[in-house]
């Protein structure tokens, strides 16, 4: 996996450099007025597009409270908006995520979840393993009792190239814990899934 790949990081420069030559290899001219400033975008955008690879979701979920008194229910979040990138194509895929997990002793700020949810969709990614490495990461550093996530997702791999499917959507679930082995608890999930799904 990449959290334990090393690599010397090329720098700006480089990286402009090579915006450059896949300017020049769609075949345009990088010099031309509208395109001086393109590789310098690119890559400030990339550096926007790709900050999760920078930030750590355990740190995010390590601010934890005690204060639950007796709930025993699930925490839910419906319909978390993120942004990510194939990892085929360099494509957006855009979408929303529903998390829930079962709290042990200690709950986090609804907010570390969300943010959980854009750590992860701010790296090169396919949709299978976004929804794994959320609900692993909720249920580990949690210690949760179970975690449920689902994500539906537009792929621009799918809808501006290749095939060209308007419309079509991806939905994928990850299910841990109590999630796994419950099956009305899933049931109880998916159903606010679908009437979120229109």
């Amino acid at each position: 996996m990449y959290e334990d790949f090393e690599m010397s990081k090329p720098t700006k420069q480089e990286a402009m450099e090579a915006v450059e030559i896949l300017l020049k290899w769609a075949g345009d001219n990088p010099t031309r007025f509208g395109l001086q400033d393109t590789p310098k975008r690119v890559v400030e955008a990339f550096e926007e597009y790709f900050q999760g690879y920078q930030q750590d979701p355990a740190k995010e979920l390590s601010k934890t409270f005690d204060d639950i008194t007796g709930y025993n229910g699930p925490v839910i979040i419906r319909e978390i908006p993120f942004e990510s990138h194939c990892e085929h194509h360099i494509a957006p895929f855009i979408g929303k995520a529903w998390v829930a997990y079962l709290p042990s002793e200690r709950v986090c700020g609804l907010s570390k979840l969300a943010r959980v949810v854009d750590i992860f969709a701010k790296r090169l990614q396919n949709q299978e393993m976004l929804t794994r490495q959320i609900a692993e990461s909720i249920y580990t550093n949690l210690n949760a009792k179970g975690v449920a996530v689902a994500i539906d997702a537009v792929h621009h791999c799918m809808t501006t190239r290749g095939v060209h499917k308007h419309g079509a959507s991806t939905v994928t679930t990850h299910f841990l814990g109590k999630y796994k082995k419950d099956v009305e608890l899933q049931h109880q999930f998916l159903n606010i899934l679908n009437r979120g799904i229109k």
